[in-house]
């Protein structure tokens, strides 16, 4: 072999090596995700992320932990104006409108173009779709979707002399069943509820009745609140005489009322599903599970929804746009998304989850399970009232229902004039906004 011929090939050696290193200690690109799981649901996601890591040795997705969904999106809000939020941000659904008004997000349904590819959008739930959708375009990618259902403990049923079988389906019922509760002894309150003020938009949503105007929101920005009517007004005036008879006990604004349950401390409490496999966990009892109670003679819509989504921040690379669109891919993966169904009781937001669920008798092994997408598959999805409200305030706004309810129980004000008072506070929130972002 001649010097030149042996030099080329001693230099193809090398140039090989080098490649050979830069390929195999090539950094990951880095996701940066913030969300708002905590309790049981966070082993779960954190479990999920892992498994996408591990398989997708090209990205890294980073979470963090950013404290409630109220803080998770103050927090997200605050960060992108000095480029520090993440590529990723879950975000409550009551945040919807306040950040498609932010200017701070890619909606999601240009993402797969921005790529060049195509997506069938049609593969997702359809009532959670239509939540997260504007002109029938997904803004976000469905995720932690829930709704809120009606808990009962089984063994105090039957300790009552009640049948077990039978739990309330209207609030006539629960009222009943309240009285036929405390007259045993065996409980000194019957029943609670986890976030309020969901659970009162949920009330409205179930019976086809508008929270806001401009079909809550959906058609235009709310400018006002239409909750407090004679509908509303019964809703507060029945929360507060079950209160009085000692039937309904306030459980606080989020989870707190999970803890009274599964202690056995109330016989039965209205929460999200997300709730279920960490309380079919905890409890030593027989968890029963059914819809939402209804108030009779009134139209039917649909159980809203709840839980979040998640956003993706504009302005990154589309290395990193890749790797977002990769993980939520990932999620949306049907076996993935049954973990997360399973771990956590968040709906699978994928048919394909849900036909394969069904096709291996997931439902049919625990009933529990089926009963929040029999009522949020049940009801009707053609109007504003049962698809949603969308309010860019909206978390400020909840908190003014929650005081107003609060006013209501201790008697500080009627619950009528406790809901007006409430409603009141809420269109000034409602006007401010439509100030700042209205055309």
């Amino acid at each position: 072999m001649d010097l030149k011929k042996g030099f080329s090939i001693f230099l193809l050696l090398v140039l090989c090596l080098f490649f050979s290193v830069n390929v195999t200690t090539a950094e990951p690109v880095t996701i940066n995700f913030w969300h708002a799981m905590s309790g049981s649901r966070l082993g779960v996601l954190e479990s999920m992320i892992e498994g996408f890591n591990s398989t997708h040795p090209d990205y890294k997705v980073v979470p963090l932990f950013t404290g409630s969904y109220a803080e998770t999106l103050t927090k997200y809000i605050s960060s992108y104006p000095t480029g520090t939020a993440p590529h990723i941000v879950q975000v409550y659904e009551v945040g919807t409108q306040t950040m498609i008004d932010s200017d701070a997000i890619i909606p999601v349904y240009e993402i797969p173009g921005m790529l060049g590819e195509t997506w069938d959008w049609a593969q997702y739930v359809i009532p959670i779709t239509n939540y997260y959708s504007v002109d029938g375009n997904l803004w976000s990618m469905p995720f932690n979707s829930s709704t809120a259902m009606l808990y009962y403990n089984k063994d105090l049923f039957k300790a009552a002399g009640l049948d077990p079988k039978k739990p309330p389906t209207t609030w006539k019922e629960m009222e009943e069943i309240g009285e036929k509760f405390l007259a045993s002894g065996v409980v000194e309150h019957v029943y609670s509820t986890g976030w309020p003020d969901w659970i009162f938009e949920q009330a409205l949503s179930i019976h086809d009745h508008l929270y806001a105007d401009n079909n809550n929101g959906r058609s235009g920005l709310a400018t006002q609140v239409v909750f407090n009517d004679d509908f509303g007004h019964m809703i507060f005036d029945t929360w507060t005489r079950l209160h009085d008879k000692g039937i309904y006990i306030f459980g606080g604004t989020e989870y707190d009322a999970n803890t009274a349950f599964i202690s056995g401390q109330i016989a039965m409490f209205i929460q999200s599903t997300s709730s279920l496999a960490g309380i079919i966990k905890a409890a030593e009892f027989e968890v029963g599970t059914t819809f939402y109670p209804r108030f009779e003679g009134y139209p039917v819509g649909n159980s809203v929804i709840g839980g979040g989504s998640l956003w993706v921040t504009k302005g990154q690379s589309n290395e990193e746009l890749r790797g977002v669109w990769e993980f939520f891919k990932y999620l949306g993966q049907v076996d993935v998304a049954i973990t997360w169904h399973k771990g956590t009781g968040y709906f699978p937001s994928s048919i394909g989850a849900l036909k394969t669920l069904l096709d291996e008798g997931w439902f049919s092994q625990d009933q529990a399970y089926l009963t929040a997408f029999l009522q949020i598959l049940a009801g009707r999805r053609d109007t504003g009232a049962s698809t949603g409200v969308r309010l860019g305030p909206f978390v400020a706004m909840r908190e003014d229902l929650v005081s107003g309810l609060e006013k209501a129980l201790a008697h500080e004000l009627t619950p009528k004039e406790a809901l007006d008072e409430a409603a009141e506070k809420m269109n000034l929130k409602l006007k401010d906004y439509l100030e700042f972002y209205g055309q």
